[in-house]
């Protein structure tokens, strides 16, 4: 891998002006980055939370297609932008061509300070803590240090040696790092896959549980309603399928990247949609939608069910490994962002060194992993993360709204690939995305205060940034 060819970067220091990313991720690689960065361990976890508010068979199913639609919709405006611009940042760049730095760097602020940073917290912690169910010396019930009211316990202390394998290899060179996601990814999928056929061939699941059972499609509801009750759902479902934009992140790294971007999103994007009406369906044949509302962590009930309580207890490594994965890709991808923004001049300046050696984005990962630390000893993950979707919908949202803006202020850029359904198919998804922003203001409005209240907080960390380098460029 290490023999692709360089992608285009702006020098990383002007005493290194030669030094830039591989792109040494094929299109394969590509696909699995992505499908890897979708699952993590909300399939496993959000099943109550749509449950409750569709309390109705096929309307619990409809919503995860609808999600993977409206996400297909967002996925064809940014191979779009992907074509135009194959650089590593990915969205970043898009925002900043779009609407300038400020809106950028906001996006890329709460990527850093919670989005990425706290997902890999997030998923090495819960890595930690399902492998401890099977391994009792990483628990989560061993208490290591309490101090200042914070608790730390085995399980925040293997997902900090998490964080650290998983910054050591992807500073060490891509190869590595993609190695380390592929595999952890296709053993996801074999565990996953085992669950489901499994779960049909020899599970004691009950098909009388797609049954309505009295129930209606508008579940006696006013249409605005139902409306509102699919937006709730839809939360959750949107968070489960946050995650495909992760590999516009590395598109500097993407062999031919204006054509294996767009077609790793597509791809990607079905076969998550693929993965998640098979688990769902699992689901609900192993329990019916009244007992599925009462369980947080759905995959374990579901497997006690269908095959014994000791099942589900092993079915907690397949969690394992599943967070995992998604914490490698987190690791490789999002450190490409803040990059892109140190190389803009606003953000830490050392974050826009490429190693010589490594050919890596070395300094980034490793602030990366050090902020992600801090956020795993912190506990402050937990809740910054709930909050956090609401600003990813958003940025989703302004992007696709600034494909409409680029094509109408930059007419002259080439554009390799051409959003399909132009204008309608992204018309849709900004007006879908709208909705559901207005729709969780009105119905969360403490998780959209606070998303907002976390972007806001960078406003003053640009200006000084890019203070800072003006007159690091007028010293110059």
């Amino acid at each position: 891998m290490d023999s692709a060819e360089p992608a285009t970067e702006k020098p990383a220091s002007d005493s290194q002006p030669q030094t830039t990313l591989i792109r040494g991720l094929g299109l394969l690689d590509s696909v699995l980055l992505l499908v890897s960065g979708i699952i993590g361990s909300s399939i496993f976890l959000t099943a109550k939370d749509i449950a409750g508010p569709l309390p109705q068979p096929m309307l619990f199913l409809l919503v995860w297609v609808i999600g993977g639609v409206v996400s297909l919709f967002g996925c064809a405006a940014f191979a779009e932008l992907g074509s135009i611009f194959p650089e590593s940042g990915g969205q970043y760049i898009y925002l900043r061509e779009a609407y300038g730095d400020l809106v950028a760097f906001l996006y890329g602020w709460m990527l850093f300070a919670v989005a990425n940073g706290g997902s890999i917290a997030a998923l090495s912690v819960a890595s930690a803590a399902y492998t401890g169910q099977v391994f009792p010396i990483v628990s989560e019930d061993h208490i290591v240090l309490q101090l200042a009211g914070i608790t730390i316990t085995r399980a925040h202390v293997f997902g900090l040696l998490l964080i650290a394998i998983l910054t050591y290899v992807n500073v060490v060179g891509l190869r590595w790092g993609t190695l380390l996601q592929n595999l952890s990814t296709w053993t996801k999928f074999a565990a996953m896959a085992a669950f489901v056929f499994l779960g049909f061939a020899i599970g004691k699941g009950d098909w009388s549980h797609f049954h309505s059972h009295g129930v209606s499609l508008t579940m006696g509801l006013h249409p605005t309603q139902l409306i509102s009750a699919f937006g709730l759902g839809l939360i959750a479902v949107y968070w489960a399928y946050d995650g495909w934009v992760y590999i516009t992140w590395v598109a500097g790294e993407v062999k031919n990247p204006r054509r294996n971007v767009p077609l790793a999103m597509v791809l990607g994007v079905l076969a998550v949609g693929a993965i998640y009406m098979a688990m769902n369906i699992t689901y609900l044949y192993a329990l019916p939608l009244s007992e599925i509302v009462q369980h947080e962590t759905i995959a374990h009930a579901a497997a006690a069910a269908l095959f014994s309580p000791r099942a589900a207890l092993w079915l907690s490594l397949m969690i394992a490994v599943s967070c995992f994965s998604a914490a490698a890709t987190c690791t490789l991808s999002g450190a490409r962002v803040y990059l892109a923004m140190a190389q803009d001049g606003i953000f830490f300046k050392r974050m826009a060194v490429i190693h010589p050696k490594w050919r890596t984005p070395a300094f980034s990962l490793i602030g990366q992993g050090i902020w992600a630390a801090v956020l795993t000893l912190s506990g402050g993950y937990s809740w910054l993360y709930t909050y956090v979707i609401f600003g990813m919908v958003v940025s989703y949202t302004l992007t696709v709204m600034g494909m409409f803006l680029l094509r109408w202020n930059r007419p002259e850029i080439p554009r390799p690939y051409r959003c399909t359904g132009y204008p309608w198919l992204p018309a849709i998804y900004v007006l879908m995305g709208a909705a559901w922003i207005l729709n969780t203001i009105i119905k969360r409005p403490v998780e959209a205060f606070w998303s907002s209240a976390i972007v806001l907080v960078g406003v003053p960390f640009y200006f000084y940034w890019k203070r800072s380098s003006k007159k690091a460029r007028s010293r110059s």
